[in-house]
């Protein structure tokens, strides 16, 4: 058994086969997942995990050297928006039917249980050298 770092087998899995360039969407409950990607969903109830601890998880894991979120989580999720900008300074935003549109290209969609507007963001694999 693992001792530290991700627990959870499949996205473990998921995320050892993730190369340079492919994308990870982190995304709410309420985001629309349509077939394509590879999904793991880690709800397990409303808030649970939180959008921030699947994202601080996954950032101690990958290399991103790209980030997008929804232009609206700042009026709509203040609190998502704050997040995603104290982690990822480079963010960039898009309108959030864009983002969808985007959803089906991403490589592994990581549901959380997060159950607030806006609470997504799509992460653009980078390499550690």
């Amino acid at each position: 058994m693992k001792r530290s770092g991700i627990l959870n087998s499949r996205l473990a899995g998921e995320l050892a086969a993730l190369g340079h360039g492919d994308t990870v969407l982190i995304c709410d409950v309420g985001m629309p997942v349509p077939p394509g990607p590879r999904v793991v969903d880690l709800a397990f109830r409303a808030g649970v995990p939180s959008f921030a601890e699947v994202l601080d998880g996954l950032l101690e894991e990958l290399v991103v050297e790209a980030a997008t979120a929804a232009e609206e989580v700042g009026a709509a999720n203040p609190e998502a928006a704050a997040l995603l900008a104290a982690r990822l300074p480079e963010l960039r935003h898009v309108p959030h039917e864009e983002l969808k549109r985007r959803t089906p290209d991403a490589r592994l969609v990581v549901r959380t249980g997060e159950a607030r507007p806006y609470a997504n963001v799509l992460l653009r694999c980078g390499v550690f050298f």
